[in-house]
């Protein structure tokens, strides 16, 4: 494939990245009370789509990891050359190989902390392109979708499923990574990490409808305040000027480092096989459901009065 059209397939997989990662999410998490292959097969495709997609490299990353072992070797390979046995010429020597080998460390340590802003950039960039495009029930088809069950009840059904969801999607990395080692932030751990974002989106705006307090205005400004919600773990606060998420704003910075910490979080389901499934599955379920109860918990209090909307 010529560079040309390669650069062209890399645009379109970074344009659609962010509405299929959405388009899952919403399927995996409406789908939690159904049949649990239906849930299986769903999940599966976070995996799949992370292995089309090429757009996460983390080039930074990677390079900073491989400059850090290519000092080290450095430093070890002149240590190992030089060294002669009890002489003061080898403790010489062998102090200037680990001294290679620790600036070797350093400037990899910089690569990688450098690629690790960018892809907390990258992260935030494509959460605020995925988030209007996470489908939401308002609470007319929550009733609908489950009937005869009340306001706490239906909360309830939507962290249980939403749960469920994150843990597949934690196992289904976890199974299709099997890898012997954890790395830094590759291809699967990013689509994970939208996913898992997108579930939590999710459940947050439902969670909105579900106790009377939906954010206002448009499909886009209501997810951009829901995903400060995700930021802050609580419900959403509306300022004067409202919500705004702009590149160098403290709000998205706080998301880029939600959202790193939120890889992290994620990392695990990158262990060996059985392992990294089922870290991935235990972490991404206590970690939505917990998401969810903060959410909950902060809109009971603002439905009976005890802290002010704006608050």
């Amino acid at each position: 494939m010529s560079s040309d059209k390669q650069a062209r397939q890399n645009a379109a997989n970074g344009q659609l990245l962010p509405e299929r990662v959405a388009e899952l999410a919403g399927e995996l998490s409406d789908a939690s009370s159904q049949d649990r292959s239906l849930r299986h097969r769903l999940a599966r495709q976070i995996p799949e789509l992370a292995s089309k997609s090429g757009q996460l490299t983390w080039r930074g990353i990677q390079a900073g990891r491989g400059a850090a072992w290519h000092g080290v070797q450095s430093g070890s390979g002149a240590a190992a050359k030089r060294i002669r046995p009890v002489t003061e010429v080898a403790a010489r020597n062998a102090q200037a190989g680990a001294g290679v080998a620790k600036k070797g460390a350093r400037t990899g340590g910089g690569y990688a902390f450098r690629g690790l802003r960018a892809g907390g950039s990258w992260l935030a960039t494509q959460a605020m392109e995925m988030a209007p495009k996470v489908p939401i029930r308002d609470l007319g088809t929550l009733r609908r979708q489950y009937p005869g069950r009340d306001t706490e009840q239906l909360a309830d059904s939507l962290i249980l499923g939403a749960s469920r969801a994150a843990a597949g999607v934690g196992a289904a990395v976890g199974a299709a990574a099997a890898v012997p080692f954890i790395p830094t932030l590759p291809l699967e751990l990013g689509v994970e990490t939208l996913a898992l974002v997108a579930i939590e989106l999710k459940l947050i705006a439902e969670l909105h409808e579900v106790y009377g307090m939906p954010a206002p205005g448009s499909t886009t400004q209501r997810m951009t305040a829901y995903l400060g919600a995700w930021t802050e773990r609580r419900g959403v606060r509306i300022s004067a000027n409202g919500l705004a998420l702009s590149v160098g704003s403290p709000l998205r910075r706080r998301l880029e480092r939600r959202l790193i910490a939120k890889a992290g979080q994620s990392a695990l389901s990158l262990a060996p096989l059985l392992a990294g499934a089922a870290a991935g599955a235990l972490i991404d379920r206590l970690e939505t459901r917990k998401l969810g109860t903060l959410v909950r918990a902060d809109l009971q209090k603002r439905a009976t009065g005890a802290l002010p909307a704006g608050g």
